[in-house]
């Protein structure tokens, strides 16, 4: 396990009785470098969406106990947010909700020369997702080789 996955799983332990004690949903946790900085980004969720408000408090109640624990090593950012419009898909719940709703799906590698798709989310299972697109054809893509699914946005 790399450190940046414990840092995740770690500051995930210590969030889900923050968030169950709010009746929230804990949508992801990463640890990332952006140029010279350091972030750990938590994205919360809950029946008819975040406030601020709510990111605010668990902000305070996850900082006190990430200083408490002194578990990252490295100076580092730490924002709560909602998960937004471009919300990834990664839990089952998430695909659950998610069925017959339009999503993105970029690959690792091309397939039939490609590695980005649109369409409508038919069904998934442990190991692959399958799309209709608009023309009415499916595709089953192995979750293996999905690098990213998110629920699909028009402005």
């Amino acid at each position: 396990m790399t450190k940046r996955e414990q840092y995740e799983r770690e500051t995930e332990k210590l969030l889900i009785p923050i968030i169950e004690a709010h009746q929230f949903e804990l949508v992801d946790v990463e640890y990332v470098k952006e140029g010279s900085n350091w972030y750990l980004r938590a994205y919360i969720d809950k029946e008819g969406g975040i406030t601020v408000d709510d990111c605010e408090l668990v902000s305070r109640q996850l900082s006190d106990l990430l200083d408490e624990k002194d578990l990252i090593d490295e100076a580092y950012i730490l924002e709560v947010s909602s998960p937004g419009l471009g919300r990834p898909l990664k839990k089952e719940k998430d695909f659950l909700r998610s069925i017959g709703e339009e999503v993105e799906v970029r690959t690792y590698r091309p397939i039939n020369r490609s590695k980005e798709f649109t369409g409508i989310l038919k069904e998934y299972d442990k190991d692959s997702v399958t799309l209709v697109f608009e023309d009415e054809q499916t595709m089953k893509i192995a979750r293996a080789d999905i690098a990213l699914i998110r629920l699909a946005f028009d402005f």
